[in-house]
C-alpha cells in the first residue's frame, strides 16, 4: 500500500528552479533513501513533502500521517526532555496525558535515555539530542517518518549511534524517507534509493541497482565519498 505519492512536483526560489517535475511513491514499510550532491534539491523535496515549503505545482498525497526529524534537533531549550516529547501529542493531538507520558517513557527506554527525562537539551550530547528528537517524532505516531540528514551535525562516533537507531526502526518496518550523505548506510538500510541532481531524479531503483549502477555521474559522486574513506 502506498503511503505517500508525489506527482510532477515543481519548486522555484525566484529564478532558481530547485525541483523539476519530481514524482515518486513510498510504500508501507519501505525505507526510501535520497542521495545526491549539495544543491540537488534533496532537502527542498523533503520540506515540500512535509509541508514546510509550498510547492509551485504538482500533487502530494498521504495515506496516513507524517513526522520529521530535523538535522539540527530543533528541541525547545526551555523544555525538559520529557516535555519536548509529550507537548505536541497532548496540545496538538489532544491525547490523554497519562497515555502520552507512558508512551514517551517507553520511547526514552528504547533510545537508552530513561535517565534523561528531566534533563534539558543543553545538558545532552548531540547524539542524545537527536535520539530525543527521534522519540519526539515517534510519539506523534506518524505513518511515515522523514529524516533530513539526521547525522550531519554529529561527529563520527555519535553518527554511528543514530544510524543504529534508524536501522532498528527499519527492522521494525517503520516507513521512512531519509535524506542522507551516509552512503554505506543508505545502501544497507534503504529498500529504494533515488539519486538527485540539478532538481531531477537522475537515477532510481533498489539500493543494489543504484549503488552498482555504471552511470558515470553517480560513480563520480560516490567516488568522492570513497576517497574520504
Amino acid at each position: 500500500m502506498s503511503l505517500l505519492q508525489i506527482r510532477n512536483l515543481k519548486k522555484s526560489f525566484g529564478d532558481l528552479e530547485v525541483l523539476k517535475d519530481i514524482s515518486l511513491e513510498v510504500e508501507k514499510g519501505e525505507v526510501l533513501g535520497i542521495i545526491g550532491p549539495s544543491g540537488s534539491g534533496k532537502t527542498t523535496l523533503l520540506r515540500c513533502a512535509i509541508g514546510l515549503e509550498k510547492a509551485d505545482s504538482g500533487e502530494i498525497s498521504y495515506n496516513g500521517t507524517c513526522g520529521l526529524v530535523f538535522q539540527n534537533f530543533n528541541l525547545f531549550p526551555h523544555y525538559s526532555v520529557i516535555k519536548n516529547i509529550t507537548d505536541a501529542p497532548i496540545r496538538v493531538q489532544k491525547r490523554d496525558p497519562k497515555e502520552v507520558y507512558e508512551e514517551a517513557r517507553k520511547l526514552l527506554a528504547k533510545m537508552n535515555l530513561s535517565d534523561k527525562e528531566n534533563y534539558y537539551p543543553c545538558q545532552l550530547s548531540g547524539g542524545q539530542k537527536q535520539r530525543v528528537s527521534i522519540a519526539r517524532a515517534l510519539c506523534m505516531n506518524p505513518d511515515v517518518l522523514f529524516f533530513d540528514e539526521p547525522t550531519s551535525a554529529l561527529d563520527p562516533e555519535l553518527t554511528a549511534e543514530i544510524l543504529q537507531v534508524i536501522k532498528q526502526l527499519a527492522a521494525e518496518k517503520m516507513t521512512m524517507v531519509i535524506v542522507t550523505h551516509e552512503m554505506a548506510f543508505a545502501r544497507n538500510v534503504a529498500d529504494h534509493v533515488i539519486f538527485m541532481e540539478n532538481g531531477v531524479i537522475a537515477l532510481q531503483g533498489s539500493s543494489d541497482e543504484v549503488f552498482d549502477s555504471k552511470d558515470e555521474r553517480l560513480r563520480a559522486f560516490l567516488g568522492k565519498y570513497n576517497d574520504l574513506g
